[in-house]
């Protein structure tokens, strides 16, 4: 089989990258096996094709290359697998305006999205933003795929991914209005876990870590619930409780956002206290973008209350 022949622009980011590692035209040449004008030719065809012939290298001291601002933003966002690095996808991480390429938990884009993206608008930045499960937006954050995440915890292991704690949630115990655990237990404040015993109660998937939390948690007490439904994202979590006339343990996310008004929330008491906690992730690999800094002072700033709040 003949070997692949990539696409040209991939071409061009190779010359381009090897020109940025040796810092020389000449070493990328000697590296690549061609001569110095071709990997000339590939950085004019490159800057016309994604800066508007803007130059992505220039001349430092000692005459070796340094990145532009455009070429450093370019070099940051191409360290990804190749199938994701079509032309548009390099232009937008050349061009001058800032960016920023947002990663959310699913249920987290509700409660924050709103107000990251009014304090984006207002700064003129443009905003990229995707969903993933905590295992995708970590691994994109390691891959330079995206410039922030915003994610619960537990994390998996992450080499080069630094993580910041903005908020500590305790648990709390949820309810469908006319659920036995509401009738039973009515103007209390907190629940223990052996008050669920025999109730109706939905779990998360199998492979969700708070679903392994509840069984240790049931296991400890010798607590036996009736299991009528699992579900994988809390977005889904308050339909089930009110179809079922179940209970469930979830994060208390009312200091983001307020549970719908039907439902019954008592706190979750236990002799060892669990907490989830909302985190930043970055790249720990270089500085944030002044993008990403805008966000993460914003998210700071509106957690501060909350978190004394909770303490």
């Amino acid at each position: 089989m003949p070997p692949r022949k990539l696409p040209r622009h991939l071409v061009w980011l190779e010359s381009f990258a090897a020109s940025v590692e040796s810092g020389s035209l000449e070493a990328a040449a000697d590296h690549l096996g061609v001569a110095r004008s071709v990997i000339s030719e590939h950085l004019r065809a490159l800057e016309e094709a994604l800066a508007d012939g803007q130059p992505l290298l220039e001349r430092g001291p000692g005459r070796r290359l340094q990145l532009t601002a455009r070429g450093q933003k370019l070099y940051e966002g191409t360290q990804t697998p190749l199938h994701q690095l079509d032309l548009k996808r390099l232009r937008d991480l050349a061009s001058a305006e800032s960016s920023l390429r947002l990663g959310l938990n699913p249920t987290l884009s509700q409660f924050l999205l709103s107000d990251i993206a009014e304090d984006v608008a207002r700064s003129h930045i443009k905003l990229e933003v995707s969903f993933g499960s905590t295992f995708e937006l970590v691994r994109q954050v390691q891959t330079n795929q995206l410039d922030l995440a915003v994610d619960f915890t537990p994390l998996p292991p992450h080499r080069g991914v630094e993580a910041e704690s903005l908020l500590r949630l305790p648990f709390v115990v949820l309810s469908g209005p006319r659920s036995p655990l509401a009738a039973q237990h009515a103007g209390r404040r907190s629940l223990h876990v052996r008050d669920l015993t025999q109730q109706a109660f939905v779990d998360w998937q199998r492979d969700d870590p708070y679903g392994t939390a509840n069984s240790a948690r049931f296991s400890a007490h010798t607590v036996s619930v009736r299991e009528v439904a699992r579900v994988q994202s809390f977005l889904l979590l308050f339909d089930l409780l009110r179809a079922y006339q179940a209970c469930a343990i979830a994060p208390d996310l009312r200091v983001l956002r307020s549970f719908p008004e039907d439902l019954c929330v008592w706190l979750l008491r236990e002799e060892e206290p669990q907490a989830v906690e909302v985190v930043a992730l970055q790249s720990s690999g270089g500085a944030p973008s002044e993008a990403a800094q805008l966000v993460l002072a914003g998210l700071r700033q509106r957690a501060a209350p909350k978190r004394r709040k909770n303490d």
